[in-house]
């Protein structure tokens, strides 16, 4: 069957930190957040509305200084910062490709970001602007994968994009196990019982109770983003049975 072109109006790209870093390991490579910017404008061009959430793991990562001793919440809170500090670095690659791009924010920091509202989000995407969601969902305790399925719902995303840097969701590890299996679609039940690494229960349950499907691409393959916004079966979906 032939794929369409594009086969969602509205999507979330859920995008890990780390990938913001290459092969450095941390901070922000400039040559791959151009990247992502292109893809994602040659995804705009199509006439899709999209929104991002970006995680903060190349700058600092809260439930890892957590288990250094550090207080899980305040841990939490600079983790926030670090997906702000991301945000705009993407917005920055987005306006540089001629993309408007808005980055809204769950901690109010009103010089260099809106604050998160719901409708304001909603007709920014409506006017074709892409909108960066910052600081997860503004609480401590929840991820990054937590507040993509949550503003996915919130603003009536059709899918959840979750970019990684494998070509989806294996049974093992493929880097370390060269017998490892793809899966080409999984449940929510699946992905839940057998804990493999999607996105983290919380979220997985978000998606499932809201029958939010989710798929898990390989984004350092050029092109991938639009490949799968076309319909082309690329990764691993997870939805309901």
């Amino acid at each position: 069957m032939a794929a369409e072109c594009p086969r969602y109006k509205r999507i979330l790209l859920k995008l890990s930190g780390e990938a913001l870093a290459g092969q450095q390991g941390y901070g922000i490579d400039p040559d791959i957040i151009r990247g992502i910017a292109q893809e994602v404008r040659d995804v705009v061009d199509l006439g899709v509305q999209v929104a991002i959430v970006i995680g903060g793991g190349n700058i600092f990562r809260g439930i890892a200084a957590s288990s250094m001793g550090m207080d899980r919440a305040s841990a939490d809170y600079m983790g926030m910062l670090a997906t702000v500090m991301n945000s705009l670095a993407l917005q920055d690659a987005l306006e540089k490709s001629n993309v408007i791009t808005r980055v809204q924010s769950a901690i109010e920091m009103q010089e260099i970001a809106e604050p998160y509202i719901r409708r304001r989000a909603v007709r920014h995407l409506e006017k074709g602007r892409v909108v960066i969601f910052g600081a997860g969902t503004g609480n401590p305790f929840f991820t990054t994968d937590t507040a993509a399925s949550l503003r996915a719902v919130e603003i009536g995303a059709e899918v959840i994009l979750k970019a990684t840097k494998v070509d989806g969701v294996f049974d093992a590890d493929p880097k370390t196990s060269p017998n490892a299996v793809k899966f080409d679609t999984l449940t929510y039940l699946d992905v839940l019982k057998k804990g493999l690494q999607v996105m983290d229960s919380t979220a997985t349950s978000l998606c499932m109770d809201n029958n939010l499907p989710i798929i898990v691409f390989n984004l350092t393959q050029n092109g991938n983003i639009k490949r799968v916004v076309c319909g082309e079966s690329i990764g691993t979906t997870v939805k309901g049975g």
